[in-house]
Parts: C-alpha cells; structure tokens; sequence
C-alpha cells in the first residue's frame, strides 16, 4: 500500500510549475488548437524560468504509473535499491524484474515525446523535427531500447545504476545527459535550481504529475535555446520513484542545423558530434567531477553549482563571447547579436526589465572602466580557449599520423622501420592527401571496422555530408539509416 505523502523540505522555496496536460501538447492531425497553443507556450515558459515543467497524465497512464510505484515498494520490500529497464532487452536466467515495467516505459515514453515535440514546436520547427534522433517506434525485433527506465526506492539518485551515493553527493546538483528526463514519484523529494541560481521544491499533486526536466542533449541539439535542467534528491526516506530518460540513438548525428535553418542565433561552440561520442565525453566529465568529490576540499560543496569563468563572460542566451559587452542597470551582460536584440526591445531578454539604450554606452560617471575590463578579460579567455582547442585538435592530428605511418609498412610490405617511416616526409603528404577520397552525392560500401554495427556492414550508401579528419556522414539505401564513418571504413561502390 501506498503511503501519504511527506511535507516536503523546507530549505528552498516553492514555485508554481506550470502544469500542463499531456492531452493538450500531444501532436495530433487537423488545424492546430487554441489549447494546443497555450500548453505550449505555457510549457516552454516554465523551462525558462523554472527550468521545470509538470505533465498532468490522463487518468489510465495515471493508474498504469501508480501500479508500477506499487510494484516498485513491492519488489525492494526487503531492500534499497535500483533497477534498470529497456525496452526489448532479455532478462538472464536468475533475474527478476518488478511487475508493470513494460508499460510504464510505453507510457513515459510517449509522454516524453509529446514533451519533445511541443519543445521543437515552440522553437519553430516541425514538432517531429528531432524524430530522427530517436528510436524507431515501435522497436525492431531484437533491438533494445537507448532509453531506460531507472526504477528507484530510498535512494537520492536518477542518472544511474551504480552504487549507492550517500554522503554530501546526494544534495548535490546534477544534470541529465539525455533530451528529456521524467519523474514520477510517492513522495515529493526533488528540488531544482532556475536560471537565477536560486533552489526551489519542485512538486506535483502525486504520481498523475510528471516531473519534467531537460537535459544536455537538448540542449546542444538546441544550440542552447534550452537549457539543462539542475536538480538535487532532498527526501532519501521512504520514497519510490520512477525516472525515465529519453535518450538518443548512439549512432545519430547531434547537430543545430535544423536551428540555424529556424533563424535562430546559433553559437560556433555547437559542432556536429555523433550521440555515442557525446555521451563518451560526458561519462568522461562525470567521471572527473566524481573524483573531485571524493578529495577533501574545502570548497567541494559547491563544485557543481558555481559557474564556469568561460560561462560568466559569454551571453547568456547566444553563449558567444562578450568581446563588445555592454552591462544593464539589472546586472545582465550582452553582446554581438543579443546586445542588438536587447536594444530593440528596450527590455532584458532574462528578466525582462526595462532598459534605457542610452545607459548601455559608457558615460563619465566611472563605468567606462569597468566595461573596459569586462571585454578585455573576455578576449583574453575567448584566445585561450581558441589556443587550447588548436592544440588539442593539433595534438590528436600528430597522433593520428604516426598511427597510420605505423601500420603503413605492415600493409605495403615495405622493409622500412616504424621510426623511418615516421620521418618520411613523402609518406606523410600521401596519407595527408587522401583524407577526402569521396564527395557528397557518391556513392560507396561501407566496409566498417570492429566499432561499426554489423547492420551496415556490406551495405551500398550514399555521402550525405563530409566532416572534419577525413570523417563522412553517409546514409544506408536499404534503411535509411545515417551514420558517421571515416574514409577507411569506406570503399567506392
């Protein structure tokens, strides 16, 4: 049985989330409607200034959540714990799974993809515009599912299934690295931080309503127009929660092409990068961070929460480099195109207090020098930054040639040594020659490496888009399916 529910923490404030029905923001066919519109934007407005949003669920995927909470308290009776769900994978023999897992994921993971549609429509784009960069529904036979199911009881975690955390970890900030995270609770238990810094209890009326919160993948999907949502767990007592996480395929290609095509400011941070590689690099990340919790420091409570000097000097909204940066009355910095847009409104697109054009410019009254030094020190970190990317791409360039002059003579035949070959100079202009073998439009066979899924081995493609380092974006004729390759991998059809 279910118990009621516990007053929630006191140590932040209460924000009313707007609360949006699922019914109203899923797509449909026909003219669109005025209550559509309305969820919509009314969506879109509390990711903005809350960073959150709840999801009011219809009254039968409402009973399916509660029965899998039910079955959640039922399967951890004796224990703590956390249970990992996806779709399609097989249980080994021995294991056991809590009752109704399958269709809470099916009822999750429709409301998560309403969400993403609604958040693609309000950004003006098609509502299936970012379709592609998720599983095929339904899934194919013997495919498992890239999004998962986190089932949780007494535990102060969603991103997971790894060891208990305990200790000061459990109240600290985190960030989901998906597009959309879902949590449906028995307890409230979950406080999340908007984009003013300030913490605040983030609660529904029970398990009818859907906690939403965006992650890092939307967010570079976005180009930014959406930031992450940061969340802490307060309530480790007592507490069944189900978290579902909507996550890319690994072999979709995460790009803003789509929001650069919308007319919206896209920032030169955002590249292209393959959903496997994304993720890799935010394990990576996670991983330092951990380390830097487990060394004693004095400062180790706020690590997560205090922001990045790269991110205090670049515009909040665009996220490019405050070079000619102008400071408003309310404290907010801008620059490049986003300075312009604050003058033409006359308003601070963040708080959306007025603005006086004529304060933006530097006067006598002392402020000339703080301007001054607000841009130079953005120059000086913007060269850094650029410095320490020229380098590591150099680095990893320099790296990758010797490997390919390594294996080189194991392939001709020749009798030349590894250092030998590394010093040639001719070698080395070849290899650098025919990085590019291909153009888009060509046809190719993907011959693959021990890192390429079987199912487009041996398979006829088509270049779609070149990358950088020799890498290409190609597309599969029988499927449709794209995926990124570099030339060797590649043979001309």
């Amino acid at each position: 049985m279910s118990t009621p529910f516990s007053p929630p923490p006191l140590a932040a404030s209460r924000l009313p989330l707007a609360r949006v029905r699922l019914d109203d923001v899923a797509p449909f066919d026909g003219a669109v409607t005025p209550a559509y519109a309305r969820s919509v934007d009314a969506l879109a407005s509390s990711l903005t200034r809350h960073g959150a949003a709840l999801l009011e669920l219809p009254s039968a995927d409402a009973a399916v959540v509660r029965c899998a909470l039910e079955s959640t308290r039922a399967f951890f009776r004796a224990r703590t714990g956390v249970y990992v769900y996806r779709a399609g994978r097989t249980l080994d023999d021995g294991d056991y799974a809590p009752a109704c897992m399958a269709d809470a994921f099916r009822c999750l993971g429709k409301a998560a993809r309403a969400a993403f549609c609604a958040i693609a429509r309000n950004l003006r784009l098609r509502s299936d515009a970012f379709n592609h960069l998720l599983d095929d529904t339904p899934l194919p036979v013997n495919a498992v599912s890239s999004s998962e199911l986190l089932v949780a009881y007494s535990h102060g975690y969603l991103q997971s299934g790894q060891a208990p955390i305990v200790g000061p970890r459990s109240s600290m900030a985190e960030v989901d690295m998906g597009f959309i995270t879902l949590v449906a609770s028995d307890h409230p238990g979950i406080e999340v931080c908007n984009p003013n810094g300030h913490w605040y209890v983030a609660e529904g009326s029970g398990p009818n309503d859907l906690l939403l919160l965006t992650g890092r993948a939307l967010s570079h999907v976005t180009a930014g127009l959406r930031p992450n949502s940061q969340y802490r767990i307060t309530n480790n007592e007592n507490r069944a929660s189900l978290t579902f996480r909507l996550m890319p395929r690994p072999n979709a290609i995460l790009d803003c092409s789509l929001i650069s095509a919308a007319g919206h400011c896209m920032p030169h941070t955002y590249h292209p990068i393959s959903a496997s590689q994304f993720m890799d690099d935010l394990c990576a990340e996670e991983h330092a961070v951990s380390n830097h919790l487990e060394a004693p420091s004095e400062s180790q409570g706020n690590f997560v929460c205090e922001p990045s000097l790269r991110s205090v000097l670049s515009d909040p909204l665009s996220g490019a480099f405050l070079e000619d940066a102008m400071v408003l009355p309310c404290g907010h910095s801008f620059g490049g195109l986003m300075l312009k847009k604050v003058i033409e409104m006359a308003r601070c697109t963040i708080c959306n207090g007025e603005v006086d054009p004529a304060s933006l410019f530097p006067n006598l009254d002392g402020s000339i020098g703080y301007h001054i030094a607000l841009r130079a020190v953005a120059t000086v970190v913007k060269m850094e930054d650029d410095r320490r990317l020229f380098h590591n791409a150099a680095l990893r360039k320099r790296r990758r040639d010797v490997s390919e002059h390594m294996v080189s003579p194991k392939q001709t035949g020749s009798s030349k040594n590894n250092s030998e070959v590394g010093l040639d100079a001719e070698n080395s202009t070849t290899f650098k020659g025919v990085q590019y073998p291909f153009v888009v439009g060509e046809r190719v066979l993907i011959m693959g490496n021990k890192r390429t899924p079987d199912k487009f081995v041996g398979k006829e493609a088509v270049i779609t888009s070149q990358c950088l380092n020799g890498w290409y974006l190609v597309k599969a004729l029988d499927s449709g399916e794209s995926i990124r390759l570099q030339y060797r991998s590649l043979k001309k059809a």
